[in-house]
């Protein structure tokens, strides 16, 4: 009877183990976020009235987060360089919701003139009163190699990525302190802790900030209503690559590829906002094999200096031959023709 009972349990766990296998094959975040979908609190639960200061909010995932936010009644900070695309997204954000004009507040903003950044934060709280959420959202990727780019592209990488999005950051900081309570979210990306090539100074600009919002949340151990959160996306549709910088300042990427290959603008966000409802520290949203390739850079570092060697070289074999750099990573590129 007893070995009975115990081939029940192996079966048990054996089916257990494969329902959760072809899970995480299908999956297109960490677990921990997963499980917040589905069990966790929801959004509108958390956002519902809060203020959310959005930079980068004119394209991409910060459009997107400001129409999500905007459709559970979250008013919004909206801010960018292009004002006219500002009140584009604002004019979107009022016909998907139940907000008023005076709910939105199109505040335009350059990440790298940060002498402006004091009157910028004080613009958004004597319109609000308060500032609940800020989601550093503003920045730029690269596509280029290392020996073809620029020193002047690392700096601008830097100043903006990073030491703009630090300087935001110090201005709320303090009201948040004040008030016991806030989150401070940061669109960091997969590259914050992996190695990427073709993006040397995107990534290291990720790894920075990965370094300084992991330290800042130590720092704020007295302040646990505080939240701190990286999030870190795998390749999604969006402007990111059309925008990026290549190996020279104001040289603009001569074509992004196809992106369609890549996960959804909506999800992407989607996930985001369930992972700061429930206060998740750090998510990885990203579909396979991205994912995966998260979970072995973690845990098993010498084969995942193995298969970013091999993913790598498929990388720039994309880039070369003028197709998007994550696409057809197991198949043998086709050239653009003209």
């Amino acid at each position: 009877m007893d070995i009975c009972w115990l081939c029940v349990g192996l079966a048990g766990t054996a089916v257990y183990l494969l329902v959760q296998f072809i899970r995480f094959i299908f999956a297109d975040a960490d677990l921990t976020l997963l499980w917040a979908a589905r069990f966790g609190k929801t959004p509108e639960s958390t956002f519902r009235g809060k203020v959310v200061w959005i930079t980068g909010a004119s394209s991409g995932i910060g459009e997107e987060l400001s129409l999500q936010l905007a459709a559970i009644g979250a008013r919004l900070v909206l801010s960018a360089r292009r004002e006219n695309e500002l009140e584009r997204v604002k004019r979107l954000c009022l016909e998907r919701s139940s907000l008023k004009a005076e709910d939105i507040l199109v505040l335009p903003l350059d990440l790298m003139d940060r002498a402006s950044h004091p009157e910028k934060t004080t613009a958004a709280l004597e319109h609000f009163g308060e500032i609940d959420v800020l989601i550093n959202n503003g920045g730029r990727s690269q596509r280029a190699l290392c020996v073809d780019a620029d020193v002047d592209v690392y700096q601008a990488l830097m100043e903006l990525n990073y030491l703009g999005t630090v300087s935001i950051t110090k201005q709320v900081l303090p009201h948040m302190i004040q008030r016991g309570t806030g989150i401070i979210a940061t669109v960091s990306s997969v590259a914050g802790f992996v190695g990427v090539p073709l993006a040397t100074g995107y990534a290291a600009s990720k790894h920075a900030l990965q370094g300084f919002f992991n330290s800042l949340r130590t720092e704020l151990s007295d302040c646990p209503n505080i939240l701190i959160s990286n999030i870190c996306p795998g390749p999604v549709i969006s402007s990111i690559v059309q925008n990026a910088f290549t190996e020279e300042l104001g040289k603009p990427v001569a074509t992004a590829g196809d992106q369609t290959h890549k996960m959804s603008t909506e999800r992407c966000v989607h996930l985001t906002l369930v992972g700061l409802a429930n206060r998740v520290k750090e998510m990885w949203i990203a579909e396979q094999p991205f994912l995966l390739f998260c979970y072995v850079w973690q845990y098993t570092p010498t084969l995942a200096w193995y298969l970013t060697n091999v993913l790598g070289k498929k990388r720039v074999q994309n880039f070369k031959a003028g197709v998007d750099a994550d696409a057809a990573y197991f198949s043998k590129p086709k050239a653009k023709t003209s």
